[in-house]
């Protein structure tokens, strides 16, 4: 494993694999108040930015980019570590995650974090958000650029949410996907489970292991032409 300190040069020129990442998050010692959100996504994350994103520290105001909305924001260091592996932020950001002068704070800033779309964190923003986006896009006649928003299972305890499930399915918003990544956090069930709830809204929707990433990002890529997608990424309990 490389060592986490080097320069951004040397960063850049070698590269980070998954297997960094628990040492790049190792480097953020500041007081975390949501362990279980800053570990539960780091999976779903790096499929993403690694596979899947058409993004880079070279296209953040490119109009063409896709666009990645983290509503789960409330427990950012996955985020970052995956951030500073891709070379979006400096490596030597993360030891001050959380300290009063940093610009990594406990919710991400979008002023402050370079590639983070919104300023998230508070729960059911990120989807309805993301919807708006989606809306946006098509309205600019930008055809290419997909919208993705990762949110967890207890922000479907928000209303927001429903209302923008509901509307994103009938409106076709095929350019819009949500991977919900499940840790048994949510405190109200839903019947036939989470992704019964999109498909009965007019979603794709698939469930899968939020720690295989095969499994991943072949739902992450499924067709669904017509409709939004959902996947739904089960993780170990918060409870455990």
């Amino acid at each position: 494993m490389q060592d986490p300190r080097m320069t951004i040069t040397e960063e850049r020129a070698h590269g980070y694999g998954f297997s960094d990442l628990p040492a790049l998050m190792g480097l953020m010692t500041g007081d975390e108040k949501h362990g279980p959100a800053a570990t539960s996504t780091l999976d779903v994350l790096w499929v993403l930015y690694d596979r899947v994103l058409r993004v880079g520290p070279e296209r953040t105001d490119d109009p063409g980019r896709d666009r990645f909305l983290l509503s789960k924001g409330h427990g950012p260091m996955a985020y970052y570590a995956v951030l500073a592996a891709k070379g979006f932020l400096p490596v030597e950001w993360l030891p001050g995650f959380g300290s009063y002068d940093s610009p990594l704070g406990h919710h991400p800033d979008r002023v402050l974090v370079p590639g983070a779309e919104i300023g998230s964190g508070s729960l059911g923003h990120g989807l309805p958000l993301a919807v708006g986006t989606a809306l946006g896009l098509r309205a600019q006649g930008r055809d290419e650029p997909v919208v993705w928003t990762l949110i967890g299972d207890a922000e479907l305890d928000e209303g927001s949410n429903h209302e923008a499930i509901a509307f994103a399915g009938p409106a076709g918003l095929e350019r819009l996907h949500t991977v919900v990544v499940d840790n048994s956090s949510a405190s109200h069930a839903r019947p036939g489970g989470i992704a019964a709830r999109f498909e009965a809204a007019g979603w794709s929707a698939l469930t899968v292991d939020g720690r295989d990433h095969e499994a991943l990002y072949a739902a992450f890529t499924a067709p669904h032409p017509g409709r939004p997608h959902v996947v739904v990424a089960r993780v170990e309990p918060k409870h455990s």
